[in-house]
C-alpha cells in the first residue's frame, strides 16, 4: 500500500466534523462517489455528503478491514456503524478507489447491500424483505 493510500485510509478511520476540513488533502477537485444511493461529483459535493453524514446520525465510524492495492487503484473492506433513532446501526461494505496521478482519491465507489443495511431495518418493508429473503435462501 503507498502513502497517499495509507493517510486516506487513516483519514476515513478518524473522520469527524473537525477533520472534515482536510478532505482537500484526500480527494482530487473533481472526484467522483458512488453508492448505492446516490452518484456524486466534485470535491465540494463528497464533502457535503459527509457533513449531512454527522448531522444526520450520531457517532458515525469507519473501521477499515482488508485493503487489498495495486498501482492507482485499491478494494477496501469496511464496518460503518452508527447510532439512529436511539439504536446502534452497522454496515459492512467495501469500496474500490482509483487515485489521481498526485495521489489523492479520483473515483471513489462504495458497494454495500441496501436491503440488508437499511431497507431490512425498515418496519413493514423490512419484514416484508426479510420473509422474501428467507424463502430464496
Amino acid at each position: 500500500m503507498n502513502d497517499s493510500l495509507a493517510r486516506h485510509l487513516d483519514w476515513f478511520a478518524s473522520l469527524s466534523p473537525q477533520t472534515l476540513d482536510d478532505i482537500d488533502a484526500v480527494y482530487a477537485e473533481s472526484a467522483t462517489f458512488r453508492d448505492p444511493f446516490q452518484a456524486l461529483h466534485g470535491r465540494a459535493a463528497i464533502k457535503a455528503l459527509y457533513a449531512r453524514m454527522f448531522q444526520r446520525l450520531q457517532a458515525p465510524r469507519f473501521v477499515i478491514g482488508t485493503v487489498v492495492a495495486q498501482g492507482e487503484q485499491a478494494f477496501v473492506s469496511w464496518d460503518f456503524s452508527f447510532v439512529l433513532l436511539g439504536r446502534t446501526q452497522q454496515i459492512h461494505g467495501g469500496t474500490l478507489l482509483t487515485l489521481a496521478a498526485d495521489g489523492r482519491i479520483a473515483a471513489h465507489r462504495d458497494y454495500w447491500d441496501a436491503a440488508e443495511g437499511v431497507y431490512e431495518k425498515l418496519p413493514l418493508i423490512g419484514a416484508l424483505l426479510r420473509v422474501i429473503k428467507r424463502r430464496m435462501a
